[in-house]
């Protein structure tokens, strides 16, 4: 969660954009537009400028068209405005000066930003320490980035070039952040406290950026409840700042509220919304009277000008007196649709303090991974790379220099589109010959009559079809005997749909027709089944099962270890043998696959599936549900990559196989003793991520790997840290992995009863 300096380079952009409802500064630094043109000229305005050749479409970073940059007229109150088109979370300003072929001599030396998100109330942007002047060019030349502390989240920013120093300047700009798909646009509480000795030395706790109105509550503004920085397990300590003791957290002490015993707040979002949860990052430093709310009450207003709906989400967490870590407390908000929430969160202790706050709906589009990708397009294309093929170097034959730029190599972007698939999901990578084999068969899935599918929820979409939700009546009597599916005595059954686009190309539509003819031959009690297909006219549509109790990343996520005080509280649970079954599920419908020489690509707790019964299912369509986009790392708002969960081969090399899909086997296992409470190197940014699998090449001992989750026994680590081993041949194949597994039900019993 650190926030880091960005230098661009001059070889090979580095873009990002940001995929995850809580947003991390370090990580959205994406180019907006101003360079390339994706920002139109009607976009960009200004207050003024000296000749029609200066005006504002010529303020653009590296361009020199025109007369080379926006020149307004002398003045302290000249502004470039531009208007970003929908909310983004502004992380990082470049600007220049007018150089055209070295015959300008003008440039800003300072400038201010005002900001809006809604293009009528204006704020100035200031730094943590309260300064508004960003220092700005010292020539005509050369760019100067300048990271925001704190980021803006807004739509329309203006430049306000400092002229006292030199009262003629010219600008050119570029703007770097990503989009704010949270949605929120204001949030209220009461004002934060002061921490007194003897609790501890003076800990300020106020909301200090906070650009709303301040009168003993805040209220109309975002602060650093929204900055993308999370504090640390010691909230005394802060990230990078020279600032007070307690800055990064936004605290109140329980008796300063009267006996109400709670701290109400208000969230204002863009536009209607449908919550499925809400996200707190909360300090847990019990010794110091600190702990994580006790419960939390939400109402929802479906408009600004309606009334607050009667019945709250009610939400009762477990509290922890033994790990004093801070950590995100999940609030399952049930999709209900608002406008606006209000939540109570209750005290369990002295004080409460927060950190960060998001909130995930099925109207996001996430963009959160997150993250820097180097588009080296042609790195592996041209002759003169170390190496050649598709994406697979010899980088035996490379100094660490030509193989690793900044750490790590990435194979060519127009390879790594081909490994999404049409409806955005993975589609399984099989052998070519298979493949050939495959399309000189028909499709074995029945057609079903599409006017009886009942259209329900979009879960996702990719770059030429759709997911949706969907109610399939008369599914289990259309299949006949031996359909997989429960006899519902002629209700209607959900399903999950695959559509093709109407604008898809004839290539997509050739993949499509491949991936169905690929799912049919698939039958393994863990593996999503083909159940049928619309295929006789436009739109092609694949139709396959969903399970009731949706994917394990947010099963897991809602809840908590069983013990006696789940079981007290009615808190929804699971316990260490429910994990371990689980894990030996999706273990032997791995082995199903591998044993067809089908590789996955994007195996992990959000593709696979459960029913009631706890029975899971493998799928492959996590990739197109915008819930789970922070999981994937986005190339120029295209492809997209689950690089937390793949092997150093696969990102280093483009090389995906059955030990791949071990090396996610691994991650997977760990998200399920963690009960999918974090993600993955959460500690680290997407740009780490890739860093750190050169450290894995390198294989010098200075890489870093996940660590062991406490539900985890010493002996179930060692079988995820196999799974991770640098060489290929020192993986576990599935088949041990399954039999491994199902070795540990007897002694991992045992082990359930000593823990609890």
């Amino acid at each position: 969660g650190q926030e880091r300096r960005f230098e661009p380079n001059p070889v090979c952009e580095l873009v990002c954009v940001c995929v995850c409802a809580c947003v991390f500064s370090a990580h959205c630094r994406y180019a907006l537009g101003m360079e390339d043109g994706r920002i139109p000229d009607e976009a960009i305005t200004a207050s003024s400028q000296w000749y029609e050749t200066t005006g504002p479409q010529y303020a653009r970073l590296n361009q020199e068209k025109g007369d080379g940059a926006w020149c307004p007229e002398p003045s302290d109150s000249q502004y470039l405005q531009v208007d970003l088109g929908k909310l983004t979370f502004l992380t990082v300003v470049g600007t220049q000066g007018r150089y055209v072929q070295n015959s300008g001599k003008e440039f800003a030396r300072a400038y201010r930003l005002n900001y809006s998100r809604d293009g009528l109330l204006w704020k100035s942007w200031r730094n943590r320490l309260g300064n508004e002047v960003i220092e700005g060019n010292k020539n005509t030349y050369a760019s100067v980035i300048n990271d925001l502390h704190p980021p803006i989240i807004t739509r329309y920013i203006r430049l306000l070039p400092v002229t006292k120093l030199s009262p003629t300047v010219c600008m050119r700009v570029e703007l770097y952040g990503c989009p704010w798909e949270d949605g929120l646009i204001s949030y209220s509480a009461p004002e934060g406290q002061l921490m007194m000795p003897p609790a501890s030395p003076n800990a300020c706790l106020n909301d200090s950026t906070y650009d709303g109105v301040h009168e003993r509550r805040l209220f109309g503004g975002m602060g650093q409840l929204t900055d993308g920085v999370i504090g640390l397990d010691d909230f005394l300590m802060t990230r990078q700042y020279h600032v007070w003791p307690g800055y990064d957290y936004f605290g109140w002490k329980n008796d300063s509220l009267g006996t109400q015993g709670y701290v109400e707040m208000e969230f204002v979002f863009d536009k209607q919304r449908n919550f499925t949860s809400m996200k707190v990052h909360s300090n847990n430093m019990f010794s110091r009277g600190v702990k994580i709310f006790s419960s939390v009450s939400c109402w929802f207003k479906p408009r600004l000008i309606s009334s607050w709906e009667a019945a709250p989400v009610v939400f009762n967490t477990v509290l922890d007196d033994k790990n004093p870590s801070a950590r995100y407390v999940t609030v399952p908000l049930n999709r209900r649709a608002a406008k606006s929430l209000r939540c109570r969160f209750f005290f369990a202790d002295m004080w409460m303090m927060f950190s960060e706050i998001s909130f995930q709906s099925g109207n996001n589009t996430h963009t959160h991974i997150h993250t820097h990708f180097f588009a080296l397009s042609s790195r592996f294309s041209s002759p003169t790379a170390c190496g050649g093929g598709y994406a697979e170097p010899d980088v035996t034959q490379c100094t660490p220099h030509q193989c690793f730029h900044n750490s790590a190599p990435h194979y060519a972007e127009t390879d790594i589109v081909r490994l999404q698939g049409v409806t955005g999901s993975n589609m399984y990578a099989v052998p070519a010959l298979t493949v050939d084999s495959l399309t000189r068969k028909d499709i074995s899935a029945a057609e079903f009559p599409r006017q009886q599918l009942i259209f329900r929820e979009k879960l996702g979409e990719g770059q030429f079809g759709e997911v949706h939700l969907c109610e399939a009546e008369g599914l289990p009597e259309f299949l006949g005997e031996g359909s997989p599916l429960p006899e519902r005595n002629g209700c209607s059954v959900l399903v999950a749909v695959k559509q093709l686009r109407a604008d898809a190309t004839s290539q997509a539509r050739n993949d499509f027709l491949k991936e169905i003819k690929i799912m049919s031959r698939l039958n393994d009690p863990n593996i999503i089944r083909l159940l049928c297909v619309c295929v006789s006219s436009d739109p092609l549509c694949m139709v396959t099962e969903y399970m009731e109790n949706g994917d394990l990343n947010m099963f897991l996520s809602q809840r908590e270890i069983e013990s006696t005080l789940t079981h007290a509280n009615n808190i929804p649970s699971v316990s260490l043998s429910d994990l371990l079954h689980m894990a030996v599920q999706i273990s032997s419908g791995m082995k199903y696959l591998a044993s067809l020489n089908f590789v996955h690509r994007d195996l992990a707790t959000r593709n696979c599936l459960l029913d009631r019964r706890l029975t899971i299912k493998i799928a492959d369509f996590g990739m197109s549900r915008n819930l789970y986009s922070s999981d994937y790392y986005r190339i120029q708002g295209r492809a997209v990559l689950p690089i937390r969960w793949m092997a150093w081969e696969s990102i280093l090399l483009g090389k995906f196989t059955t030990a791949s899909d071990v090396w996610a086997f691994g991650v997977t296992l760990w998200e399920i003793f963690t009960l999918c409470k974090e993600q993955p190197y959460s500690l680290l940014s997407d740009e780490q991520v890739i860093e750190n699998t050169g450290e894995f090449f390198r294989n010098q001992g200075r890489q870093i790997f996940l660590y062991a989750p406490p539900l985890c026994p010493p002996s179930l680590f060692e079988l995820m840290m196999r799974c991770w081993g640098r060489d290929i041949s020192d993986r576990p194949t599935f088949e041990g992995l399954t039999n491994g597994l199902l070795c540990f039900k007897m002694p991992y019993r045992i082990f359930a009863k000593l823990v609890l």
